[in-house]
């Protein structure tokens, strides 16, 4: 049986937002930029505020997510520096951002590490929802999985985001394999699609295909 996302922490990701902005650093990046954990040679964290920004697995460029609404990382990274992945817009972004250290300072000022504990929790929540998603799944219940999950996004993103991409870049399954799915699954009357892949409904998906 398929796990629900975790809910987001939205009190808390408002609270370190609020806190986090009066010693922040606005930036404006650019489609497809890589945003690195340092700079100066000092750890950072990163609060995204407008547009869009993926998560990738830095050994292989896997796709792990992409956030759309406010949202704040670079907290686990502050507390155990592995750097197994990366930040990556995918849209002209705005993004503030603020020295690692100097915001472990105002945590323990303000008494935030609850909420920070809260966000930590939520994104490892999504790490087990997301292998749920993908690890030891069928070729078919991957891709399904995929599309269901195409069908929350904003409009706008579904209309410049073709089926085969999205589903590549979060899976690494191959072209034939979403290719052939994806069709038989129209001609089904399953799904439908734009000329181009651009997904634009969905039926009842199968379980088994």
């Amino acid at each position: 049986m398929q796990i629900l996302p975790p809910v987001r922490p939205e009190q808390s990701i408002q609270r370190l937002t609020q806190a986090l902005e009066p010693i922040a650093e606005k930036l404006k990046v650019v489609p497809r930029r890589r945003i690195l954990w340092m700079h100066k040679n000092q750890p950072q964290l990163y609060l995204f505020l407008q547009g869009e920004l993926s998560i990738l697995r830095s050994s292989d460029g896997l796709l792990i997510v992409t956030v759309y609404e406010p949202h704040l990382f670079g907290l686990a990274e502050m507390l155990q520096p592995i750097h197994g992945h990366l930040l990556r817009a995918e849209t002209e972004s705005t993004i503030l951002r603020v020295d690692a250290h100097k915001a472990r300072e105002l945590f323990h000022k303000n008494g935030l590490w609850e909420d920070v504990a809260s966000i930590v929790s939520y994104h490892t929540g999504y790490l087990f929802y997301r292998d749920d998603l993908v690890v030891q799944q069928r070729t078919y219940s991957v891709i399904r999985n995929h599309l269901e999950e195409m069908m929350l996004l904003p409009e706008e993103t579904r209309q410049r985001v073709a089926i085969l991409d999205y589903i590549q870049e979060r899976t690494h399954l191959s072209r034939s394999s979403i290719l052939n799915v994806v069709s038989a699954l129209k001609k089904g009357g399953y799904i439908d699609f734009e000329r181009g892949g651009y997904l634009t409904s969905i039926s009842r998906l199968p379980e088994r295909f």
